[in-house]
């Protein structure tokens, strides 16, 4: 199946390094980031799952919980986070799904449908490189993939779940390269009555569809 923004994220249930989950009930009335990876004790996958770990007390703060995947079976992930641990400095905190069977990876359309479980390499799994930002609501909000070769930017899915969360809750956008704490765009559904009062300390109209406020508390 074919995933698009705005989508009920697939519901799955599937054993972790933590037991066994149920998505959507694991998400709860929290949001969730599901990154999946090719194989485990792979280079470029190792870095990213530990710099994941660092940055759990981030996502905590936002009321969002992480989760790997990696198309291996759960007891190859528990001998991975050794490694993990001892060359990143950080110990894996978060859930990681076995996915052996391909079950999640087809689901979320992150390899070939016609693909097998079983003895692969690195190589066969190369699609698998996704990150998917779900909401309360179960719904995807953004998702991305990346080649083998480079390693995500997990920053930039932290600055994209904020202006996320900002867009929910006081409805508006963020321009290029925003940070948390700068001037956002008021959308061209907010009449400009409507922003007056919303934003009594004003605004500035670069053009009318172009309109900047001070980013809301």
């Amino acid at each position: 199946m074919t995933i698009r923004i705005g989508d009920v994220a697939p519901d799955f249930t599937a054993e972790t390094t933590e037991g066994k989950i149920h998505f959507h009930e694991w998400i709860g009335d929290q949001w969730a980031i599901l990154f999946s990876h090719p194989k485990d004790f792979t280079p470029v996958c190792t870095t990213e799952l530990g710099y994941m770990a660092r940055l759990k007390p981030e996502f905590d703060k936002r009321n969002t919980k992480i989760v790997g995947l990696s198309v291996d079976p759960v007891s190859d992930h528990q001998a991975w986070v050794k490694d993990i641990e001892e060359t990143q400095g950080h110990a894996v905190n978060y859930p990681m799904i076995g996915d052996a069977d391909l079950t999640v990876a087809k689901l979320y359309d992150m390899i070939h449908p016609n693909a097998s479980g079983g003895q692969r390499s690195a190589a066969d799994n190369a699609t698998v490189r996704s990150v998917f930002i779900v909401g309360p609501d179960k719904k995807v909000k953004a998702m991305f993939v990346y080649p083998m070769s480079s390693g995500r930017n997990f920053d930039e899915v932290l600055r994209l779940l904020d202006s996320i969360q900002l867009n929910a809750r006081h409805t508006v956008a963020t321009p290029v390269n925003w940070k948390p704490g700068e001037d956002v765009i008021i959308p061209t559904s907010v009449s400009d009555e409507d922003a007056k009062k919303k934003y009594p300390q004003g605004f500035k109209t670069l053009k009318p569809y172009l309109r900047i406020v001070s980013q809301p508390k």
